[in-house]
């Protein structure tokens, strides 16, 4: 158990929260929610004791070893990947390393062998001698090829290095387990071989995540910090969500009683209170009148952003199409011979374990690179709009806001553009901060807001939900339902695709595509199904 006490943290005159008393017990994992800033990061730092508090303290339960999810991506470089993973198990690194120095001895004493002996022992108590497997099956659950189970860190590509310390994280079965994003760059076939990995966890778990699908399917109960406090919820984040708008529901509604109630009273002590015989009613309603308390109902930190894509001209029935399209990227096949036409319903999700796939075609798509082999053919009627991955060129500029997204406005006036920032939440004077300074979150709402004045009735998505926070995320996930024109995107937020995408078509290692219409969860079920259907045809023809 790890447990908050009074905990209270301030930032300058600024309390993120106070006096909190929290407790996580065995057996529960405890999603971690709030608004951007809210403060969610730093008590996970606090809860593993790498940042102090203001006031009050934390207590784990003695001899429980607690594990963190690191995000320093650089730390390990010099270390092969399987070291890194079993660091986890800080102890049990230790004992692996001079166990190991004990026996590369030449000239080895009777000390090194008592020493190696109490050192074997508890190796063998640590459940060392399985420890290499272990980690290799987290490593090969998360996705990280076999080949690089032994190659150095630095020569890892930046998806593969969080794998590995998400790996670290997770191994030796730690008691207490602090996981800040960890569904951040991974895909989706990572995220839900982690869905059961903690579903089926016997211990703590504290996770911060803006996958609402993820809290859901993990979580037994829901920690909100708001209004400088932190309040626990027994349930997921759907149950969190419908508590916490039931409860604002009731005190205004109880308030609006209580208003009622208060005018009541002081137009009857207006009335009567100069009236002899009704002096002493008078003066009862004014006693009643001074204990009727309103509840205090604080604004909310959380902010919902307003995302409406409305395309300037309707659709027509051409859409486009993709005639044998194949490219190569520094010696890799990513696209093999890829056709498809593109209906002007359809919201077509990409997905797969290549992200330099998706990315690749949807660049091709926008004329950003030409492909090796094959066309493609956007309709007369169509437009289109994009969010890039990687939006780095985007911003490196000296336009402010404004500025920048009047270059995307075919409407010139400067109240114009600043209503679609304000949509977005920039307000004020924030329209003269310069793009170049802006936070990965606020470089997104930046770009759905370009998306947004375009008018376009075609957008294509690469992983637009990147750096945004839960309320950005559901504006999104809304914004994409209601839009009446054609999405293609890829997107490793569950909820999302599955709400949104009619067709999913799914990127393969070698480069061709399966291409189904279908919901994202019908096509998970169809292919669990075909996977099973594989190993019982190979397992009877072993038989056999």
């Amino acid at each position: 158990m790890i447990s908050a006490n009074n905990v209270t943290y301030r930032v300058g005159k600024k309390a993120l929260f106070e006096d909190v008393n929290i407790k996580f017990t065995e057996g529960n994992c405890y999603g971690l929610i709030g608004a951007n800033g809210a403060g969610k990061s730093t008590f996970l730092k606090i809860l593993s004791g790498s940042l102090d508090t203001t006031n009050g303290d934390i207590a784990i339960t003695p001899g429980q070893r607690l594990s963190v999810l690191e995000q320093d991506h650089f730390k390990y470089d010099s270390y092969p990947v399987m070291d890194v993973v079993i660091m986890g198990n800080q102890r049990l690194y230790e004992v692996m390393k001079e166990k190991d120095a004990i026996y590369a001895k030449e000239d080895f004493s009777d000390e090194d062998g008592i020493r190696a002996s109490e050192l074997e022992a508890e190796f063998a108590e640590m459940d060392g001698w399985d420890a290499e497997s272990n980690a290799a099956m987290l490593l090969n659950g998360l996705g990280v090829e076999t080949e690089l189970h032994y190659s150095m860190m630095s020569d890892l590509n930046g998806n593969e290095k969080v794998k590995v310390l998400l790996a670290k994280a997770l191994f030796g079965n730690p008691d207490i387990l602090l996981l800040d994003e960890p569904t951040n760059h991974l895909d989706l076939d990572a995220i839900s071989w982690l869905e059961e990995f903690l579903i089926n966890f016997e211990n703590t778990v504290i996770v911060v995540s803006h996958d609402r699908y993820f809290l859901n399917k993990v979580c037994t109960h829901t920690a909100d910090i708001d209004y400088g406090k932190i309040q626990l919820f027994a349930g997921n984040y759907d149950f969190w969500y419908e508590s916490s708008q039931l409860i604002i529901k009731q005190r205004k509604e109880a308030n609006k009683k209580k208003e009622e109630q208060i005018k009541e009273l002081q137009e009857f002590i207006s009335r009567f209170s100069a009236n002899a015989s009704k002096s002493k009613q008078a003066t009862s309603r004014k006693r009643a009148l001074e204990k009727i308390e309103l509840d205090d109902i604080k604004p909310s930190s959380r902010k919902y952003p307003y995302i409406d894509f409305r395309p300037e001209r309707e659709i027509g029935n051409e859409v486009l199409t993709v005639e044998g399209i194949s490219k190569t990227i520094n010696g890799e096949k990513v696209l093999d011979n890829i056709s498809f036409i593109v209906g002007h319903d359809d919201k077509i999700a990409f997905v797969g374990g290549n992200e330099l796939a998706k990315t690749t075609l949807f660049k091709i798509l926008m004329g950003e690179i030409e492909p090796d082999e094959g066309s493609y053919k956007w309709g007369v009627t169509t437009s289109q709009a994009y969010f890039p991955k990687d939006n780095t060129e985007e911003f490196d500029n000296d336009y402010t806001i404004t500025e920048w997204l009047m270059g995307y406005s075919s409407v010139k006036d400067v109240t114009y553009v600043r209503g679609f920032l304000g949509r977005m939440l920039f307000a004020g004077d924030d329209g003269v901060k310069k793009v170049k300074v802006l936070s990965g979150g606020e470089k997104v709402r930046c770009l759905l807001s370009k998306m947004m004045i375009s008018g376009a009735n075609c957008l294509i998505f690469d992983e637009p939900t990147n750096h945004l926070d839960m309320e950005a995320i559901t504006a999104l996930n809304e914004g994409m339902i209601k839009f009446k024109g054609v999405e293609l995107f890829s997107c490793h937020d569950h909820q999302v695709v599955q709400t949104t995408a009619n067709r999913i078509i799914e990127i393969l290692p070698d480069g061709t595509i399966i291409d189904k219409i279908t919901t994202y969860d019908e096509y998970l079920e169809n292919d669990e199904m075909a996977r099973k259907r594989t190993v019982y045809t190979s397992t009877a023809t072993d038989e056999d």
